[in-house]
């Protein structure tokens, strides 16, 4: 019986091939548009099975796909020239256009060999001549170009150098990103504020926006650098704190924007990240020092909602946690804000940090998370608002959840961080200071008074019970159940009887905070 399955599912997929082989053949004649149209309908249902794609995946299968998609691989064109043509293509031809666009980004994702052959082509070369003349596109035929290059340039490392330096994709991009949301230059590096009564962006501008956010991402991954460079990155920050600032339709797609928008963030030098900040027209707060804290705010808010949906930490958390991290670090202006926001001076502390609603609640929770990289992220991000303080962050959090930071920062000991910050002191209120000397350093929150257990005892059974439990910790520690450590002058975790040879060093450190 398994035989025969396989004996039909052979032959199925040989005439799959027979069958793409001959709508190939057809779509290399001169044919209706409507017979285009069928063909690559067909065309593009097929393509969804790898196993049929080898006519397809060849350098006459894809320039055939891209002339139907009038993407020239490897060609000069003018833009002004392909602009005028596509305004003249009749619906019919619009539409053969779209679903060649949609065949070719099915076997690109599907065939690696249909990749290496676009690389070949330069087909790349045809679709940032496409972009140049992103105004006149329908939703469609845009949509599905910006996609192609995402595709190309996620599954093709190589290509991304030469869309940089080449071809000048990132500009082409960004040039895509102003007219899509609609940007309006008042500086340098500031775009209008929305108009909080207008309309929602449009769902299919959002659609086209997140593709070219992606391809975008793609292309920053590598190293940057230049005059050219620097002036570009600048104005893709102006646009992305554009885009934080926008609403679309719903809900869901707003967080989807802003999520790529944080995504495409993290890839530009955090020095860039005071444009986010920096906006002289709109104005900001005196506090710090007129800088203007919407996108931050934003963020902040963003961040919490992800928070708060309980999953998927990893991808849908961490980005932000990390942007937010390298913003407070590198721009004294932010890290004042969001500590303010996160950290505020305390004044209840007779709960335990990571019980409650507020969002130091929440990110202390994330302290102790069962994924490393989530526990990492949220612990460092609370610790550069401490300004890498470690009494000032035990204050806010506890010993017990700052421990996994404190032990992989080899600050066990107490100290501070590497990194210099400035000499802002914060105030403790009068609230702390009279419960201070009350907390327990571990929980981080004052305890009820808990009965003495040794109390009614003699000093005999005292003596007998403390010699009781030496012996089970070291029965425990030769049977290598547990294993006693201690913390070495330089703040690190050692084996204990290492750290009772260890000379102890005198630690100077203070904290301003």
């Amino acid at each position: 019986m398994k035989c025969v399955i396989v004996t039909v599912c052979v032959c199925l997929c040989a005439s799959l091939q027979k069958l793409c082989h001959g709508v190939l053949t057809v779509l290399g004649r001169q044919v209706q548009p409507s017979c285009q149209k069928t063909c690559l309908e067909t065309l593009r249902i097929m393509s969804r099975d790898k196993r049929v794609l080898g006519p397809v995946a060849t350098k006459e299968g894809m320039l055939t796909l891209a002339g139907m998609a009038r993407l020239r691989a490897g060609e000069e064109q003018d833009a002004d020239k392909k602009s005028s043509q596509e305004q003249t293509l009749s619906e019919e031809n619009k539409r053969v256009v779209v679903e060649a666009l949609k065949c070719l980004c099915n076997v690109v994702y599907n065939s690696p060999a249909a990749q290496q052959v676009c690389v070949d082509v330069q087909l790349v070369r045809g679709l940032c001549a496409s972009l140049a003349t992103a105004r006149t596109w329908s939703h469609e035929v845009g949509l599905f170009t910006l996609r192609l290059l995402f595709l190309l340039s996620a599954l093709q490392p190589a290509v991304r150098g030469l869309l940089r330096r080449e071809w000048h994709a990132v500009r082409l991009l960004t040039e895509v990103l102003e007219h899509t949301l609609d940007v309006r230059w008042v500086g340098p590096y500031e775009a209008a504020r929305p108009d909080p009564q207008a309309v929602s962006m449009p769902a299919e501008n959002n659609e086209r926006a997140m593709e070219a956010l992606k391809a975008m991402f793609n292309l920053t991954l590598s190293e940057t650098g230049g005059e050219e460079d620097d002036h570009q990155l600048r104005l893709i920050a102006a646009i992305l704190r554009h885009l934080l600032m926008l609403k679309t339709e719903t809900e869901e797609k707003t967080e989807e924007a802003h999520s790529h928008a944080v995504n495409l963030l993290n890839n530009l030098p955090v020095s860039y990240l005071d444009v986010l900040i920096d906006v002289p027209v709109q104005g900001g707060q005196e506090k710090y020092a007129g800088k203007n804290m919407d996108a931050i705010e934003v963020l902040l808010d963003f961040m919490e909602k992800r928070i708060d949906k309980g999953s998927n930490y990893k991808e849908g958390l961490t980005p932000v946690l990390s942007l937010l991290t390298e913003g407070s670090r590198h721009h004294r202006e932010i890290r004042r804000y969001i500590k303010a926001q996160v950290l505020p001076p305390l004044k209840d502390v007779k709960s335990r940090p990571e019980i409650g609603t507020t969002i130091r609640n929440k990110l202390v929770r994330l302290m102790t998370h069962v994924d490393m990289g989530v526990k990492q992220t949220a612990a460092e991000f609370l610790f550069v608002l401490c300004k890498e303080s470690v009494d000032n962050l035990l204050k806010y959090t506890g010993y017990g959840n700052a421990a996994g930071l404190l032990a992989a920062r080899g600050l066990l000991g107490g100290g501070r961080g590497e990194t210099q910050y400035s000499d802002d002191q914060d105030s403790d209120t009068e609230e702390y200071k009279s419960a201070k000397p009350f907390i327990n350093p571990i929980t981080g929150h004052v305890e009820e008074p808990m009965p003495n257990p040794v109390e009614e005892m003699t000093e005999e059974q005292k003596e007998y019970e403390a010699e009781k439990l030496a012996n089970m910790f070291d029965k425990l520690s030769r049977q290598h159940v547990i294993r006693p450590m201690g913390v070495k002058p330089d703040g690190t975790l050692a084996p204990l009887e290492e750290t009772l040879c260890s000379p102890p060093e005198e630690n100077s450190d203070s904290d301003s905070d």
